[in-house]
Order: C-alpha cells, then structure tokens, then sequence
C-alpha cells in the first residue's frame, strides 16, 4: 500500500500507566471524532470508514501519524455515532510478524462490532448517552451475596411468560416474570455467561455447532449483539448498547447485581494460521505469548494467550473493566483462566503481577466484586488460594470434597462397604475453607459451587457415573472424565422410585451444603429445578433445548425449588453461617463464627474420630461474634453414610433448646420448627442433614 514509514517505534515493555496509553478508541468531539490505536511495530496505519448499508463499500481512508509511545491517531468528520469502520496495519516481516496491510481490523477498543461476514468485522462508534434515572448499584456486602451463574439466551430462551420478543436477550433477562423468580430463589447477583461480542470457531460451525458459551472473544469493549432484541439490532450498536445498560438499570432497582463472565486470557483469533481479526493484524508479537520463532505459547487450551507482560495488552483489560464498571455500571467480574493474566515475561504466574494489582486496587474499580477461576492450562496453572488481598476465587477444592463426600465416596462404600475417607476435609470446606485461604482474606476470598456451566448439572451429577459427550462432534474426547458423580444404581433415566428417591435426596443434600457452607454461595441456573443435559459434561457448543433452561415443573421439581429458596433465607438469617473473617483461638474476632465439633454421642470429637474413615457422622455448632447483626447460634447435623443413625443433641453452655429450621430427609420443607432439648435423641436417616437454631 506504500505507507509511509513511522519515525517513532515504542517498547513492547510499555507501563501499564503509561499516559500514553490514555484515550485509546474513539472520542467523539465537535465535528466527528478521534481515533488513537496503540501498536509497537507498525510502519504505517490507516482509518477506513465504511458506508452506512454497504459494510464492504468504503467511504473514506485516512492516514494516521504516530504520536509516539507506540499510538497512532487519526481525526476525521466521519468518526460520528453509528459510523462503521476498521483498520489496515503495515509492519516490518520477521519472527511473530504478522502485518497485512490489505486486511481490515477491528479496533480492540470498539464500543460496537457488527459482521458482514463469518470472521470479518467492522467497529462502530456508538452512542452511550442513557437515562439511569434514580438507579443504583445494590453494593451487596460478600457476606450476603448469592450468585446466580446464568446464560443470557438459556434463561430466557423457553420462558413462558416473557415475551417471545424478548425470548434469550437482554431484555427478557430482567423481564418481571425473571425478577419474580429472581426474588422467590433469593439470589443477589446474575453472573452471566460472557457478554462480550463473541463468535463461533469455524471447526464448531463444520459441525453444524456453535460456540453457545461464548468464551471466544472478538471484543472487549463490545456487547454480544445476537443477545439484543430485534427492535435493538435494528437500532445499530448503540441500541444494543441501550438494551444492555436498561437490562443493568431494571435489574439494579429490582436490588439485583450484574456480575460478568469476562475471557481476556486468549481471543478468537485462535493459533497462528487461523483468523486474523484484530490484535494479530495490528501488533501480535506486543499482544500474544511467543517463543523467540513466533510460535505461540498456549496457556489457555485456546489457541493464544493474551501477553499482560507488555503495558498494552495490560492496559486494554484494564480500560475494559473500567468502561464496564464505569459507562455500564456492572457490580463484578469473574475472570476466566486468571492464572493467565498473571503471568510475566517467563510466563510464570505471580499473585503481584502488576495488572492482579491494579484490577484489585484500581480506585475506579472500587467496590467492584473481583473473582478468580484460579487455574489455566499452563505449567504453574493452578492457583486456587493464591490470588491476593482484593480477590475472590472461584473454589474446586470445596466442589471437589463436597461432591465426594455426597457421591463417589457413598458409591465407593456400596462396593467396598467402607468409605474411604472420614469427615475431616469435608468440615475443613463448610467452614470456610481456612486451609486454602489466608486469615487475612478469611471465608469469602472463596466462591463455594458444587456445579457450574462447565461440567454436570446437579441432577446430572447424581444420575450419570461417566460423561455422555458424543453429540459434540469430538467422539467422547471432550469434558472431563473425573466428575465424582455417582448415578446411584441405574445410568440416565429410571423408573426405578428408590433409585429417583435416593438422587432427590442427594440433590437437597448437596444444595444444603453448599448454601449453609462458609463463604460465597454459587448456584448454577437451573440446578433450583434440577434440569439436566442428558449426562452431556462440556455442553458449550449445544444453542438448543438441551442447553435453554425449561420452565415446565413437576411437582418434585417445585420441591426442591422450595428447599433451594428456603436454605437462602436460613442463610440470610442465621449470620453464623456465613462469617465475614475466620475466628481465633485466643481472641474474639468481629464477625466470626466460632466452630465446635461434637459427634452422633453428643461430645466433643476426638483425634480418633476425625481420623476414622468409616466415621462420617457430624453435628457443627456455630455461634456468631456479632459486629452489625445480632447474636446467632445454629447447629448443623450431618450423617454422611447410607445406614441410619441416632444422633444425641449436644448440651452446651446456654443452650436452652434446638428450633428445626430445615432438614434435607423432607421431600418438601416443613413449615414451623419442632423445638427439641439439649441431650434429646434425632434419628438421621442415610446421607442426611438437619439444621437447628440453638436458642
């Protein structure tokens, strides 16, 4: 193209606050507006803007000039709201050179992103002027958070009474009929499946699949457009925009949070030889992890790692978080494959990485709720617990036990009539977890989740003993292969009643679990219905019934619902159940919850017992230190074994009484609680739980 050649080339080892890096993007000003685009190697780069209906038919190309620090900058009239356009970068060749200067480029930093084609895309400048009328941000203390992990399309997509019109969209997700449900479950927060403007990766859409999920990024600035309505799509990008914020703004009044599922650990580009969209085109050796030959270093299982060792790849997730924190007023972020982002220039992973740092004390992220998946496919990769002040993280180890403790462990002691371990790291994990996280950070640095988008669903995990993977085009290679699930008798679907009953039961007490644990509560949306996925573990490639949640119930389904609803509103009541620091020994802390152990006898459990595998009998006695709320004492009955039990009440200093509030043996929870004497006698049946308030 015979660009002219730049005069000023910057470091790929740029500071994250390097103010040079100021105002990436598109400013609108008097006239049109101003595009600056950061890229270290480039020689030359122009501004194309492209026709209003022809996305191929180019109106305009304009030269940008290097401005040093590595950005360049371009004026132009035609830079206005709904204005498409993208850009050509030239460079020099050479190991983990990419440039073609006839390839047209998304800009990283486009507020909106619309596609002529499979893999080509045009940036938008969109119009982000909203009316938030009195809306506010709920700021949800930790200790009180609930999260929903939800599917944009899937929540809605079958829902009765939203509106077809709003059937999978933004819109529909903050309906009346989903804030209804929202407030009957209990939850606090949506977290929602990714957001940003994704796409489907062309071995998927061979297949005749797509990337449902959306872990496939093509832009971090952008909302995911196929979520809008039709009547917004038609509006351009800034309707898109419009939907999403109103979305945030209804669910904010309804006392709901926004948490998003954010992927800036790799992109869509994929390996090297496969789309060239954005980053690759403008600057891949400053964007993406390579060896010295250009070859890319996969930590991410996806094909590129996102280089946070340079300031500029660093300081474009940065600017994404604030612009969703700021502009769209979303209250968190979980982050994909976190290790990832902390890794320096050697790849190697450190808690003090200067983005972990800056995500975690930006004030402009103040308040922001901030969780790590604590693990990517890399050497090193697996960080659960050590992510800092500042982070919470999502918690396999809690999943882990916790599934083992309900499932393969009862499936191990059917076969070997023994189990084979006791109870003591299965109480280490509903209370908080205190060998994983610091007693700096105490029990909420840790999201609990028994389930999760990735893997079985709940009623799955108590009905499949193996994956059942085949419908995703990978002949069973894909998912997991240790899920810890038991089927209790029968694989999939059975008529058998004892085997239907016993699974119910192992869906109360693994819900009971995880919502009457110390720390953050994660639900998986549908599991309060108990959907299923057919024994399918790695479903992210399925946009159908088997993945759209559905609103039609049995009457066993509704059951479990009301345990669902009835164990987060223990939780909100009873504050020793969800303690804001660890307690200790020799002092009072504020906002603990002080723990003895007792067994089925009534007294306190010895090194023995902890040590015995075949012992899984348990009571937890829990008792407030309390700060803002007032004082609060529960005891939780655990019987982990399928024979029953008889389990003595223990007589504990000023304990008048025990008040049942919930039992995981009711097929549907009791209304009123039976009031019972320390010393009395309570029959536990096979895998059982049974909460008390002591008063």
């Amino acid at each position: 193209m015979g660009f002219p050649e730049a005069d000023v080339r910057a470091s790929t080892g740029a500071d994250l606050h390097d103010s040079a890096l100021d105002g990436l993007g598109v400013r609108l000003h008097d006239g049109g507006g101003m595009l600056r685009l950061w890229s270290a190697h480039a020689d030359a780069v122009e501004l194309v803007v492209f026709d209003d209906l022809d996305l191929d038919w180019i109106d305009e190309v304009a030269p940008m000039r290097p401005v040093g620090g590595g950005v360049w900058e371009v004026s132009s009239s035609a830079l206005v709201p709904d204005a498409k356009y993208a850009v050509r970068v030239d460079g020099p060749h050479g190991a983990g050179m990419t440039f073609n200067p006839a390839t047209l480029l998304a800009d990283p930093y486009a507020r909106g992103l619309v596609s002529p084609g499979i893999n080509s895309w045009r940036s938008a400048v969109v119009d982000t002027s909203f009316d938030w009328g009195d809306a506010a941000p709920p700021r949800t203390p930790w200790d009180r958070t609930v999260i929903y992990e939800a599917h944009v399309k899937g929540l809605t997509k079958r829902h009765p009474d939203v509106p077809a019109s709003l059937h999978g969209t933004y819109a529909g997700l903050a309906h009346p009929a989903m804030i209804d449900h929202y407030h009957r479950l209990g939850i606090t927060a949506l977290e929602l499946l990714p957001v940003h403007a994704h796409t489907s990766e062309p071995r998927l859409l061979q297949l005749g699949l797509t990337n449902y999920w959306g872990y496939n990024t093509v832009g971090f600035f952008a909302p995911h457009a196929p979520y809008a309505t039709a009547a917004a799509r038609a509006e351009g990008p800034s309707g898109v925009l419009r939907e999403f914020k109103g979305m945030v703004r209804l669910l904010h009044e309804a006392g709901l949070e926004v948490i998003l599922d954010v992927v800036y650990n790799h992109t869509s580009e994929q390996g090297l030889g496969k789309p060239r969209s954005s980053l690759r085109g403008i600057d891949n050796r400053s964007y993406y992890r390579q060896h010295d030959d250009g070859s890319y270093i996969d930590v991410t299982g996806c094909g590129n790692s996102l280089d946070t060792s340079t300031g500029a790849a660093s300081r474009l997730v940065l600017d994404s978080l604030r612009y969703w924190a700021e502009e769209v007023r979303v209250d968190g972020f979980r982050f994909d494959l976190a290790p990832t982002l902390g890794r320096d220039a050697e790849h190697t992973f450190s808690p003090e990485h200067p983005l972990l740092r800056a995500i975690a004390e930006d004030p402009r992220l103040e308040g922001v709720k901030k969780i790590a998946e604590p693990w990517d496919v890399g050497m090193g990769g697996w960080q659960t617990g050590n992510f800092g002040a500042g982070w919470t993280e999502w918690n396999d180890r809690y999943r882990d036990r916790v599934r083992n403790f309900w499932l393969s462990d009862i499936d191990y002691a059917r076969r070997a009539d023994t189990t084979p371990v006791g109870i003591g790291g299965f109480a280490s994990r509903l209370a908080g977890s205190a060998n994983t996280f610091s007693p700096e950070r105490g029990p909420l640095a840790g999201v609990n989740f028994v389930t999760a988008h990735d893997g079985f669903t709940l009623r799955d995990l108590v009905s499949y003993d193996v994956k059942h993977n085949l419908g995703n085009g990978e002949e069973g290679r894909d998912g997991a292969d240790t899920n810890r699930s038991f089927n209790h008798g029968a694989e999939g679907h059975t008529d058998d009643a004892r085997i239907l009953a016993t699974r119910r039961k192992a869906m109360r007490n693994l819900l009971g679990t995880l919502l009457l644990s110390a720390g953050v509560p994660m639900i998986t949306a549908g599991d309060e219905y108990a959907r299923t996925q057919r024994g399918n573990n790695n479903a992210y490639c399925h946009d159908s019934t088997l993945t759209w949640l559905d609103w039609e119930h049995a009457a066993w389904q509704q059951d479990l619902f009301a345990h669902a609803a009835r164990l987060i509103r223990l939780r909100q009541e009873n504050p020793a159940l969800r303690p804001v620091r660890f307690a200790h020994a020799e002092m009072s802390v504020p906002s603990a919850s002080v723990i003895d152990w007792y067994d089925e006898n009534g007294r306190t459990m010895s090194i023995e017992r902890w040590t015995n595998a075949s012992h899984r009998t348990l009571q937890y006695d829990a008792r407030s230190t309390p700060e803002h709320e007032a004082p609060n004492r529960i005891l939780l009955v655990i019987h982990g074994r399928e024979d029953e039990a008889e389990v003595v009440l223990p007589e504990l200093d000023g304990v008048s009484r025990y008040v049942s509030l919930w039992s995981s043996e009711d097929e549907h929870p009791r209304e009123g609680g039976t009031h019972l004497a320390p010393g009395s006698i309570v029959m536990m049946s096979g895998t059982s739980m049974h909460l008390f308030r002591s008063e």
